[in-house]
């Protein structure tokens, strides 16, 4: 490990540092605990499950040092060649599974191709959780939704902000453009994710960053590690800017069924007005992002072409696995959380089985 410089600090207003899921990730945490190098045998890399709860954790304590760090955790641990090199085996895991998956799908070789079918509403719903709590959803599971999405949207559109310096003319100005926008247009009480810490507040949840950390599934790391990896790797800008793209373009209809499931719950206005908020918003980021941000890229770059649809797949492959995972459950009457969420002082509705 690199000995640490003078004036070195540790992060005091980080989240709590997660307990570890598997040999890997309690390697990680106790690394960082102790500010030695992490304890793991190369064998365990190769023989983890790349969707799994250790892989996925380990990864997301790595990612999370390039963003907040962790109480009592030095910030110097960022670099730590040591971490580095396992963040790389595991992100050579991950990354491998993530084209096997998607070696067996029809492969988008143009934009055009790999975008298509996000642009048209598609007939059958019934796999999309946002129409569910729409139609459906009861007050308990837009808290568990909620509490699970935090872990993205508390650090809504940070890893995006990466590919800026990346990228040149028209699809830099634009990126620049929608930035701004998510981050308030100069406004911090207008911070998209400060829009849901608010909403958080509405349901009776813990705005703190990184609170349910503990709680999240494999499955929503997975679609929080995607974007720190892509953003973190110049290499991956086009994956970055194909991720970016395709959440933009599915933001507008599906939190416009949020808004009307946040509405016929009795949410909270603040709780609704984060997803009406971005009716509007991710409309228009929709349209730049496409006409000006890709179509800049591809000008300055074409080679990227297939980098950016691979964005987009993955990120359809990763909400899709998460979708079924919380949809298993719910059908199940039980959580979709690794531990469920107590309950608000007066609950509207609890999953079976909740209470102990």
């Amino acid at each position: 490990m690199t000995p640490p410089t003078p004036g070195a600090t540790a992060t005091a207003a980080g989240p709590r540092l997660a307990e570890g899921r598997g040999p890997l990730s309690a390697a990680v945490a106790d690394a960082l605990r102790s500010g030695g190098p992490p304890a793991y045998a190369t064998r365990s890399v190769l023989k983890a499950d790349p969707w799994g709860e250790d892989l996925q954790l380990a990864l997301y304590l790595l990612y999370e040092l390039h963003y907040r760090g962790f109480d009592g955790v030095d910030d110097e641990r960022e670099w730590d060649p040591d971490l580095l090199r396992l963040r790389q085996a595991l992100e050579t895991r991950f990354l491998h599974a993530l084209r096997t998956e998607l070696s067996d799908a029809p492969r988008s070789r143009s934009v055009e191709e790999a975008f298509a079918p996000l642009l048209v509403e598609p007939v059958d719903l019934s796999g999309s959780l946002s129409h569910r709590l729409e139609t459906g959803g009861e007050l308990w599971q837009l808290r568990e939704y909620a509490a699970l999405r935090s872990l993205y949207h508390l650090k809504e559109a940070d890893p995006h902000a990466w590919v800026v310096p990346r990228l040149t003319g028209r699809a830099k100005a634009a990126m620049a453009a929608i930035e701004y926008d998510e981050f308030g247009a100069g406004r911090a009480d207008r911070i998209h994710a400060e829009l849901f810490a608010d909403l958080m507040t509405d349901l009776g949840l813990d705005p703190t960053y990184g609170r349910y950390l503990d709680r999240a599934p494999a499955p929503l790391l997975a679609t929080v590690n995607l974007m720190s990896f892509f953003g973190l790797h110049r290499a991956l800008r086009g994956a970055l800017v194909g991720h970016f793209a395709c959440v933009e373009i599915t933001s507008s209809p599906g939190s416009r069924r949020l808004a009307k499931a946040m509405r016929r719950c009795g949410a909270g206005p603040a709780a609704e007005h984060f997803y009406a908020e971005h009716v509007e918003a991710d409309a228009v980021h929709e349209q730049v992002v496409r006409h000006e941000v890709i179509a800049g890229l591809l000008a300055d770059e074409p080679g990227l072409e297939a980098d950016i649809a691979f964005g987009c797949a993955a990120t359809v492959l990763l909400e899709d696995r998460l979708a079924t995972r919380i949809g298993e459950a719910w059908d199940q009457g039980r959580s979709a959380l690794r531990s469920p969420l107590p309950a608000q002082a007066a609950p509207a509705t609890e999953p079976p089985g909740r209470r102990t």
